[in-house]
């Protein structure tokens, strides 16, 4: 009781003032701006899991002119209104935490911009017209968008809201990656279902991403105090641990998908190279003051990274497609 009266304490003392009344021109922008469109680009985690699904279904590269782009477009559109519903419900609930932080104060609700009963409408209505998309597409891609959705409201709602509580914040935020990974797959295929391994090791990744994500925003707030008052799981986190944290997703995501290259491309082997150099500028980006690795939206602005994601992506599905006997050879069992 004497936590949950201090932390109100907090929040309170940080409420907006807005002198005047909020013209609706600035409202409709607010409103437009909670959306984050711009996150967006995130849709690109839904790659993975189309590219995959063609190389297993398509092994020959002639017949990917049979694949239909309407569902793609679609999922897509679908997808998009899903995430910026989740978008929406995280700015209203976070919004008395954001003032505390250093640039996230200056987000439409934080300052206080949003009429909440129109925020919550537009939250539904995203998710309304997102689902009636994705049921258009099939059953399974319908599942997993709902899940997505799902995902967003035991992440921010009491009493579940796991970004409060420290390692599962992570976990829970970052199940976005396999399930963006299912979306793209049944955008293509509604008949098989995508390897384990493969959903574990794109977890995991996300977790690395995430963790990282995590460390760079304590470091840069400075203050641990401060640090505990914007975002409650950080009292249970230290620079420490959380880098310990990002060394064990990293673990588990490369031995997933060593597991899924063994079991069904061993050709893509040769893409771990690729792969750890991404994962270690990454790293390296992750201490740099007001660093994108918070703000995964303006990644963008780093074209060595983006470079080199780039080229990873082309070797992969290049790999994914093109057999090489040799490698087998290479990698094959020793016989005694």
């Amino acid at each position: 009781m004497a936590s949950r009266a201090q932390e109100n304490a907090v929040i309170t003392a940080h409420q907006p003032e807005i002198a005047v009344p909020v013209p609706f021109g600035v409202r409709l922008r607010a409103h437009v701006a909670i959306m984050r469109l711009d996150h967006s680009i995130k849709n690109i985690f839904l790659l993975p899991g189309i590219v995959v699904a063609l190389s297993l279904l398509h092994p020959n590269l002639s017949q990917l002119s049979q694949i239909r782009l309407e569902p793609i477009v679609i999922g897509v559109i679908a997808v998009t209104l899903i995430a910026c519903s989740n978008y929406v419900l995280n700015e209203l609930l976070d919004a008395p935490y954001d003032r505390l932080h250093p640039h996230k104060c200056n987000r439409p609700a934080a300052l206080g911009l949003i009429e909440p009963g129109a925020a919550y409408l537009q939250w539904l209505a995203m998710m309304t017209v997102g689902m009636a998309l994705a049921s258009r597409i099939g059953l399974r891609f319908a599942v997993a968008a709902a899940a997505l959705w799902i995902m967003g409201c035991i992440y921010n709602i009491r009493p579940l809201r796991t970004k409060d509580v420290a390692y599962l914040d992570v976990l829970t935020e970052s199940l976005n990656n396999p399930l963006r990974m299912l979306l793209g797959w049944y955008m293509v295929t509604q008949v098989i279902v995508p390897p384990t391994s493969m959903l574990c090791a794109y977890w995991m990744l996300g977790c690395y991403f995430m963790g990282l994500k995590r460390f760079s925003e304590f470091r840069e707030i400075g203050s641990r105090q401060g640090a505990c008052d914007y975002r409650k799981s950080f009292k249970n986190y230290s620079e420490r641990s959380l880098l310990g944290s990002v060394v064990f997703y990293a673990s588990m995501a490369m031995m997933m998908f060593g597991i899924f290259v063994v079991r069904y491309r061993i050709e893509l082997i040769l893409a771990f190279p690729f792969i750890a150099l991404l994962m270690a500028m990454y790293f390296d980006l992750s201490f740099k003051k007001n660093s994108a690795a918070q703000h995964p939206e303006k990644l963008y602005r780093e074209p060595l990274l983006m470079t080199v994601a780039l080229l990873t992506g082309v070797v992969m599905i290049v790999l994914l497609n093109v057999h090489l006997p040799m490698v087998g050879q290479i990698f094959a069992p020793t016989k005694w």
